[in-house]
């Protein structure tokens, strides 16, 4: 366990995550993908950004939280090099998050769904303050 001192919590620190398979990712990201391309906020910014380019997209994000949960470094992207340029909002990120934690919350067992959570909303942050926007974002004179 890792202990937090920003927010005084203990955070466990798994590796690889116990109770996460390949089967389960994929199973999460193209559920949550599917919940995301048609939701009225974020379809058009995913649809404008990978208009044929879908199953490449879901085989990287498998790949990405392959990497995350089982340490398998398959992933070799750069995420905020992706997301640079979207016209992205904090509102935009509360609402991926939103639904990320509905799917988790509904496939995964309530202490994996609770890694991929935390998880996801340490993600959220960083390319939040990597892309220059949220209340954490820097602000360089």
């Amino acid at each position: 366990m890792a202990h937090s001192a920003a927010t005084g919590r203990s955070i466990p620190i798994i590796s690889p995550a116990e109770g996460v398979s390949e089967a389960l990712i994929r199973q999460l990201v193209e559920t949550f993908y599917d919940r995301v391309i048609r939701d009225p906020e974020l379809g058009p910014i995913f649809h404008g950004k990978l208009s044929g380019r879908w199953a490449r997209h879901l085989a990287l994000m498998v790949d990405f939280w392959s990497s995350i949960a089982l340490r398998t470094g398959r992933y070799q992207g750069k995420p905020q090099a992706a997301h640079f340029g979207l016209d992205l909002t904090p509102d935009l990120f509360a609402r991926w998050l939103q639904l990320f934690e509905e799917t988790a919350r509904e496939i995964c067992a309530p202490d994996v769904a609770a890694f991929f959570v935390d998880r996801a909303r340490r993600i959220a942050e960083s390319l939040q303050i990597g892309l220059g926007i949220g209340p954490k974002a820097l602000r360089l004179p």
